[in-house]
């Protein structure tokens, strides 16, 4: 096992293509770090770098405090995992995990310790002998995790392992290979586009866009501080309401943020109000979870109207999704999603409003970057 270390890597291709810019990241000896971040971020050629199978243009790569930028693949001592698990069909699984070990000339005697050892660790000592062809899909991909790790390497990469498999499935095998590296303590680079995956498997995520690091963190913190727009708009399922906003000051006082046609007060701000008070009539983003919003009553006091355009029931949820009043000046309409336990009755085109927790509201600046945390 081993550190990874990303020194200011750089990957152009060939026509001036700029795939990973500038990038600076550190992974600890047997942690589990998720790359995630829509189609063309990067994230794989960055795994592709780090296994040798692409060259870095520009920085350094390391692999246990070993510069390793211009070492040749199988002199790196990392293993990786496909999406199509890339198994050898006439050979059994046994024949298949201890195929590397043959390549590396490992006696007959240390393979067979090697492959039963690993067999017991993936709970898979019954299917040795079966061709891939007999096993299900989960269980070709414990071959082929196998396969990487009786290599005893210093760094597994998975490259979107699961995105063959269905739904159920897909949740099964993520947990045993959450428990695999808990247990082997393996260093671990796992590349996926779904973000639920990312949060539920990683120690931390690193979330990229367009070649460029967004933000590093654990998950937890990743979803409550975003460290800007497109971090929240990306994390979470639905993702962060995000819409423009301004915050405004009434004649007595009171601070409020102007949400299409409504403005909404924010009370109980405690230690946060004076820096809020300070980007009043700044052009702000706003961001507010879906689960920091209530449904209200058209009747009630409070909230901000609006009008009920479409619902997702969920069983132990519901998904609203809502349309605040336009703004009278220039008739922008805003879209909202709130989140809702249980199945209530909620019919399209209802009136309703909504109220915001003001103690869980992110503001980003023209750019994109958080300005304000709870």
């Amino acid at each position: 096992m081993a550190n990874v270390e990303l020194e200011h890597v750089e990957k152009v291709f060939a026509g001036g293509t700029r795939a990973i810019g500038g990038l600076d990241l550190q992974v600890a000896d047997g942690e589990l770090v998720v790359l995630v971040g829509p189609s063309g971020c990067g994230k794989s050629t960055l795994l592709r770098l780090v296994a040798g199978l692409e060259e870095v243009t520009s920085g350094r790569l390391r692999i246990g405090g070993r510069e390793v930028s211009r070492v040749r693949p199988q002199e790196r001592n990392v293993a990786m995992v496909f999406q199509d698990y890339a198994l050898y069909p006439h050979l059994t699984a046994r024949g298949n995990i201890e195929f590397p070990l043959r390549m590396q000339g490992v006696s007959r005697d240390e393979r067979g310790r090697r492959v039963e050892s690993i067999a017991a660790l993936l709970d898979m000592s019954a299917l040795l002998d079966r061709l891939p062809r007999e096993l299900s899909g989960g269980q070709r991909q414990r071959v082929a995790m196998g396969r990487a790790l009786v290599r005893e390497p210093a760094v597994s990469l998975l490259d979107e392992p699961l995105s063959n498999l269905d739904a159920k499935l897909r949740v099964q095998v993520r947990a045993e290979i959450k428990e695999i590296q808990r247990r082997t303590r393996t260093t671990m680079i796992y590349v996926t586009h779904d973000q639920v995956e990312a949060m539920t498997l990683g120690d931390r995520v690193v979330v990229l866009d367009r070649g460029r690091l967004q933000q590093v963190a654990p998950p937890r913190e990743l979803y409550a501080r975003p460290a800007n727009a497109f971090v929240a708009g990306f994390i979470g399922n639905p993702p962060m309401n995000l819409l423009p906003a301004q915050l405004i000051t009434r004649d007595d006082g009171t601070l409020g943020l102007q949400i299409g046609g409504e403005m909404v007060v924010l009370a109980g701000l405690g230690e946060r109000e004076p820096r809020l008070r300070a980007l009043v009539g700044s052009s702000l983003s706003a961001g507010i979870r879906p689960e920091a919003l209530r449904l209200l009553a058209a009747g009630d006091a409070g909230g901000v109207r609006a009008r009920i355009r479409h619902v997702e029931a969920l069983g132990h949820e519901t998904l609203a999704y809502v349309e605040v009043e336009p703004s009278p000046h220039d008739g922008q309409r805003v879209a909202l999603v709130v989140r809702v336990p249980g199945l209530p009755e909620l019919a399209p085109g209802t009136p309703v409003k909504v109220a915001l927790d003001a103690a869980r509201l992110h503001l980003f600046d023209a750019d994109g970057r958080a300005l304000d945390q709870a």
